[in-house]
């Protein structure tokens, strides 16, 4: 049988840090990052359902979120001011994202290949991708409270234009989750009790 070598790939991305053109008080990476965007983009698909009109697919969600980021164990982690600096290095840097997915893809047996492919190759023409666009986003506001809390004002300008990012999604669960959970990041432990 031909050793596979994608779940040791997948487990490099505790190694892949993000924000490192930023100083962190804690550096995160995208491992971590990948599991609170899972969470987030379940709830976000569980409200759907419970309080506006139903047709997400949390489970979908969450498994799209898992592997959001799969590209950088390859790719590694490009600082958002250079990602979108222009729309050519945009448009080269999803090209490199796309070579980084069909790598992964082929690491898998020919019979997993197909079964992966919606998670690794296909993620963006899912219907519960803008929701784990926008789990993505709350994620990286998390962070960047967190940050400010422990006295880090690096990161108060890319919370201001995050929180840009977070209102123009028209989804009213992302409203409803930024309203009722967000608030909570700015307590300490002593205070949520």
């Amino acid at each position: 049988m031909a050793r596979r070598h994608f779940f040791a790939f997948m487990s490099r991305m505790k190694h892949i840090k993000r924000w490192a053109l930023m100083r962190n008080t804690w550096q995160e990476d995208i491992a971590q990052h990948s599991l609170q965007v899972a969470m987030i983009a379940h709830a976000l698909a569980l409200m759907r359902n419970a309080r506006f009109g139903g047709g997400a697919n949390p489970e979908r969600a969450i498994a799209l979120a898992v592997y959001h980021e799969a590209p950088e164990v390859i790719t590694g982690d490009l600082a958002t001011p250079i990602k979108y600096f222009n729309p050519g290095i945009r448009t080269a840097y999803k090209e490199i994202e796309g070579i980084a997915a069909r790598k992964l893809s082929s690491m898998l047996p020919g019979d997993l290949q197909p079964q992966y492919r919606p998670y690794l190759l296909d993620a963006q023409s899912d219907p519960e991708w803008r929701r784990v666009k926008a789990a993505d986003k709350l994620s990286a506001y998390v962070k960047c409270v967190e940050e400010m809390r422990a006295g880090n004002e690096e990161f108060r300008k890319a919370a201001e234009s995050i929180w840009r990012e977070i209102e123009a999604f028209d989804l009213p669960e992302v409203r409803a989750f930024a309203e009722e959970f967000l608030p909570s990041f700015q307590l300490t432990m002593d205070e949520m009790d």
